[in-house]
């Protein structure tokens, strides 16, 4: 594939809001009462921009760019572990904010890349049945039947691997069930804005890539997409 302006945009944005919702993760919030991470506020949009990938340039261009998030998390990761084992300098006196803020444990890394890989394949494939399926019409089936599934896998193995056994059993089903269904509403919510960016995009790259031949592993990193 043809490497476009646009292609550029839609993939940086969909990497910036999956590094950007990691970073302030470390809040957390009430949401109606109830204590999740504050990604959550911006962590949807990778899922509506994860879906534009799929559906306008094919699975195959979808799980490179997930790939590529994976690794811009995990470069991101790194690059805050040294900065914060480096020596500070001895008149800088915050490295235990720099340390209390942006300090990962190994368990939420683990969660977090878990959950993200998990997710956002299973968003990307069933979208891409779907509109087989659909034959291409109805976006908003795909569009929300993906993130109902693809977020339903993201938020319990995050908060499972993240938080069990250090809150109660039923604060914990609480929390992943407020989570899903926040972030199922926020897709419902953004699906105008999905099919403003879904049409400008198939006019302005001329293709509405269908995968009837895509060999769907999440590990290929060869095209492997057809139209």
């Amino acid at each position: 594939m043809k490497v476009s302006f646009w292609f550029v945009v839609i993939a940086s944005v969909f990497v910036t809001c999956l590094i950007t919702a990691n970073i302030i993760a470390v809040k957390i919030m009430l949401l109606f009462g109830f204590p999740v991470p504050a990604g959550i506020i911006i962590f949807p949009l990778s899922y509506l921009f994860g879906d534009v990938l799929t559906e306008v340039y094919g699975y195959g261009v979808a799980r490179r760019v997930i790939w590529l998030g994976f690794a811009s998390n995990l470069l991101t990761v790194v690059a805050i572990y040294v900065g914060g084992f480096a020596t500070p300098a001895p008149f800088w006196q915050n490295q235990a904010a720099y340390t209390a803020i942006l300090g990962f444990t190994p368990r939420l890394l683990l969660a977090s890349f878990a959950a993200y890989l998990v997710g956002e394949f299973t968003n990307s494939f069933i979208l891409a049945k779907l509109k087989i399926a659909t034959k291409g019409r109805w976006l908003w089936t795909r569009t929300i039947g993906s993130t109902l599934i693809g977020e339903g896998f993201d938020t319990v193995i995050f908060i499972t691997i993240a938080f069990w056994g250090i809150i109660p059993s039923s604060m914990l089903l609480t929390s992943i069930l407020t989570q899903w269904i926040f972030k199922v509403a926020y897709e419902v919510l953004a699906t105008p804005f999905t099919y403003l960016i879904v049409g400008f995009l198939k006019r302005k790259e001329g293709i509405d890539t269908f995968d009837y031949r895509t060999n769907f592993s999440p590990i290929l990193f060869r095209k492997a997409i057809s139209q």
